[in-house]
């Protein structure tokens, strides 16, 4: 007899359902896909003005103490030692082969660092940084029930979101933040996001986090986004989904993640010898994007052929809205992970003709990298 799993939910679970949110399990979490406007619409109204999205599931570690930075060098395969103070850092948690146990982002704080894990892999991350604590003078904390968490996106967010909020938001560069209000309430609000638009991630605390929603979402400000859109946008500019793009057989190198890995950092993360020995041999397989040359849509899981032998699956695909073709991520042997190469998906049977593209898909978007 099976037990039913009882689904968390996001503080903002009621507005969800006001709103005309289609309910889903996501990750143990009961969490709105799409609202009435449907996930095209949405998809394009980050793309075009500014989107609001619940994040609230996502967990945050908390690290504090004289050893905290080089605690988090250990535990994380980028530089912490490149962060100053309210700056943001995109790295990975690794296992001892090099692979993923989960991507996640690392803010450095004055006085502690934060590392953001994806919603699914919150026990296990934290089973995997406690374990790691040995010695060091740190203290970690799981403080993923009390941070309520609200992702604005799109070229218009900062024009929705300063007038909420105390801080002058043109000062905050990509991948920096700072601390102050929104709508009253006190939080640390980081030019980040998943949609490749310019925007921000409003962290608060769980109480909090409704009036912060109410403040930005409505007409003439945000408009609600579900996980639907979540995923198009984010494959769009190929943000790498864990459980799709990469997980615990993928390493960094083989998904085109190279950049996140710091392998003379000074500091003896887990997998750093995995990953300098497949960085001295040449790995075989790589992480490439593609379009389907006939009308079909790639889904995950849907097999993948080069030179008639299967070599993967379909990691993520959908129809762009954006672009209006069907794409898709996979592996492929690496002597053929080159835009211009030719394979072939099985959709519903059908074999249908893929080739090679660079990533990102869609290029146009707003996020101010660099600055």
């Amino acid at each position: 007899m099976s037990s039913s799993v009882v689904l968390k939910r996001t503080p903002l679970h009621d507005i969800h359902v006001a709103l005309g949110g289609k309910m889903v399990p996501f990750a143990g979490w009961e969490m709105p896909v799409q609202y009435s406007a449907g996930i095209i619409a949405e998809h394009k109204a980050v793309r075009s003005g500014a989107g609001l999205f619940d994040v609230s599931h996502m967990g945050e570690f908390e690290v504090t103490g004289p050893d905290r930075n080089a605690f988090v060098n250990r535990v994380t395969c980028n530089d912490v030692g490149a962060l100053k103070a309210g700056e943001v850092q995109y790295s990975a948690l690794l296992t001892r082969e090099g692979t993923f146990v989960d991507d996640c982002t690392v803010y450095r704080f004055e006085d502690k660092i934060m590392i953001v894990v994806n919603a699914a892999n919150i026990d296990k991350d934290w089973t995997h940084v406690v374990d790691q604590k040995g010695g060091a003078n740190v203290r970690l904390k799981n403080i993923s029930d009390a941070v309520g968490l609200l992702a604005l996106q799109g070229p218009k967010a900062e024009e929705v979101l300063q007038p909420a909020c105390d801080l002058t938001l043109a000062e905050i560069g990509y991948y920096k933040f700072a601390t102050g209000q929104v709508a009253g309430a006190d939080c640390f609000v980081s030019r980040t996001g998943y949609t490749g638009e310019d925007g921000f991630e409003i962290y608060c605390r769980w109480r909090d986090t409704e009036a912060l929603w109410r403040a930005l979402e409505g007409p003439g400000r945000a408009q609600p986004i579900g996980l639907g859109a979540r995923d198009s946008l984010r494959l769009e500019v190929a943000y790498p989904l864990y459980g799709n793009d990469i997980d615990d057989t993928i390493t960094p190198l083989e998904a085109g993640l190279g950049w996140i890995v710091k392998l003379d950092k000074g500091a003896p993360f887990m997998g750093i010898d995995a990953l300098r020995s497949q960085k001295a041999r040449g790995g075989t397989r790589r992480c490439v994007g593609f379009k389907l040359l006939d009308r079909a849509i790639p889904r995950h899981g849907y097999p993948v052929y080069h030179e008639g032998r299967q070599v993967d699956l379909v990691r993520s695909g959908t129809m762009s809205p954006s672009l209006g073709i069907p794409i898709g991520t996979t592996y492929l042997p690496a002597a053929a992970a080159k835009p211009g190469t030719r394979f072939e998906v099985d959709c519903r049977g059908t074999r249908v003709p893929a080739e090679v593209v660079s990533r990102p898909f869609y290029t146009q978007g707003t996020a101010r990298k660099g600055k």
